[in-house]
């Protein structure tokens, strides 16, 4: 199993750093996406970002650059058109998450034709963490450290329109501006963690850990924490299944971001019967009602 080496192995440190910022950054912006029914707009910018990814290989840019650009674009363009089509949101982010894959099948195209990038779309699809430069780790973490902070700035707003959308528009909330803001927040999560376990697989460590929480914690500061805790052990606990897994078959270890999407699906699956038992178990810790009370009379 793990030894010593294992924390004082370079690339794994750096796995260890920013896949650690990547799945914090996704759990926070996660569960607003769950709660506001916004997973297959997180799914789809993922997918978007590919296209930024891809062409950062061809540009010789930094990877998580790319990532950033294409994803706030396609935040950007959801918005724009959603905001005048709000029946129609679905059916205007897959227009954009088609046009997003168009581009991400060129750009990977001339990747391997015009340079020797010959394992691009590996990398840009399913990641590749035990390869991400050292130099990119501060920028990373600050971006990452950005998201949260706009995060805890929208908390309240946030939760207001999840909940009661109705209630937000009296009290004020400008439920476009907010709209916009989260999809830039979301389209920063999904380039952390495509760089990380790749841009087809990121959605798992944006919804999984979120979706599991929500069905366990009753309060959404319960199901934040919890869904950064399920991140962390996915991330973490897959790099180091992965870094064993050289072992297990010398000279070829399987991949970090499989074992991330198994831990995260097995936790989304436990989280069902855990949060079934802690229902029932508050539900009889209620007071008993007084003989001859009827509630409501």
């Amino acid at each position: 199993m793990i030894g010593g080496g294992f924390f004082g192995n370079g690339p794994v440190q750096v796995a260890l750093l920013i896949g650690g910022g990547a799945a914090v950054v996704s759990a926070v912006v996660g569960v607003f996406t769950v709660m506001r029914g916004q997973s297959f707009a997180g799914h789809a910018l993922a997918d978007i970002s590919s296209a930024g990814g891809s062409a950062s290989l061809l540009l010789g840019i930094p990877a998580l650059a790319g990532f950033l650009a294409m994803a706030a674009l396609g935040a950007g363009g959801m918005e724009m058109i959603g905001a005048r089509q709000i029946r129609e949101r679905d059916l205007v982010t897959g227009i954009v998450l088609g046009a997003g894959l168009g581009l991400t099948a060129l750009f990977l195209y001339l990747d391997i034709s015009t340079t020797s990038a010959s394992g691009a779309a590996n990398t840009v699809m399913f990641g590749s963490m035990f390869a991400i430069a050292p130099g990119t780790v501060p920028f990373a973490l600050g971006v990452g450290a950005l998201a949260l902070a706009v995060s805890v700035v929208l908390y309240r707003p946030l939760l207001l329109i999840a909940i009661d959308p109705d209630l937000a528009a009296i009290r004020g909330v400008n439920a476009r501006l907010l709209g916009l803001l989260h999809l830039l927040v979301l389209a920063v999560a999904v380039a952390l963690s495509a760089m990380t376990i790749g841009a087809i697989l990121s959605t798992a460590l944006l919804i999984g850990p979120a979706a599991a929480a929500l069905r366990v914690a009753t309060r959404p500061v319960w199901a934040i924490v919890l869904a950064v805790t399920i991140g962390l052990v996915a991330t973490w606990g897959g790099i180091a299944l992965a870094y064993d897994s050289f072992y297990w078959t010398p000279g070829h270890g399987w991949p970090v971001s499989f074992f991330v999407v198994v831990i995260v699906v097995a936790s989304y699956a436990a989280a069902g019967p855990v949060g079934g038992a802690l229902a029932r178990r508050r539900a009889t810790a209620l007071p008993a009602p007084v003989s001859g009370f009827e509630p409501g009379g």
